[in-house]
């Protein structure tokens, strides 16, 4: 347990020097530049990114959701073999890791890539760090991204399957990973968000699920549930 606390926490570090490195590359406004300018953003209202890709998915999120907390009580499948506070963390760990986004953002003053001023807004850019010190002068609210969170929100799962259940452990790591970087993607065609946004939700994310872990490890031998 101690080698594995420090490979997530070597992990962790690596990405978070990673995601610093792409903020200061400028590589969120490069790209941003790509999709828009002057004129705003042409996908913007794009029927597949706004219905599809944003509204339709958001309920297949929660969908999922209500399914796994279903199946804390009423297992089915390979979740039949996880103790009970295992088969918690699943839905448990989703919920906090979009709770502790949306509270992010609520408190943030930085603005979406659309309400700048050189893509038709009124904001003036400034690193989202500075989002809860300063105001940029449009709407804020946009950072982190929370739109990601409809697919990183579970990436906590891989830690309550890691040890009963290791293969679907990683497929189901890579499934809410992919599915994170596809709708941010998305948003940021629409230009809801930079790429700087997303990963740091995904990393948010991952340490969420990673950090709450222990409080799952703890009681998951006492409060098994046979089925």
């Amino acid at each position: 347990m101690q080698s594995f606390n420090l490979r997530s926490a070597g992990l962790a570090l690596a990405l978070f020097l990673t995601l610093l490195a792409w903020d200061a590359s400028g590589l969120d406004m490069a790209l941003a530049r790509e999709v828009g300018g002057p004129e705003g953003f042409p996908l913007r209202e794009h029927w597949l990114l706004t219905q599809v890709l944003h509204n339709d998915v958001k309920y297949l999120a929660w969908a999922f959701t209500l399914l796994l907390c279903a199946w804390v009580v009423w297992p089915v499948g390979p979740l039949a073999r996880l103790p009970y506070a295992r088969r918690v963390q699943l839905p448990v760990t989703a919920l906090a890791a979009s709770a502790v986004i949306s509270m992010l953002k609520l408190a943030s003053g930085t603005s979406c890539p659309w309400d700048l001023a050189e893509f038709g807004g009124v904001a003036h850019h400034l690193s989202h760090w500075t989002g809860w010190l300063a105001h940029d002068g449009g709407a804020g609210r946009c950072f982190p991204a929370g739109h990601a969170t409809t697919g990183f929100a579970f990436v906590g799962g891989y830690f309550a399957l890691r040890e009963r259940l290791p293969v679907l452990a990683a497929l189901w790591v890579g499934a809410a990973v992919a599915a994170g970087l596809a709708l941010g993607v998305a948003q940021q065609l629409r230009g809801a968000h930079f790429m700087s946004h997303t990963l740091w939700t995904g990393w948010i994310c991952w340490m969420v699920g990673w950090l709450s872990d222990p409080l799952f490890a703890r009681t998951a031998p006492d409060l098994e549930v046979r089925s």
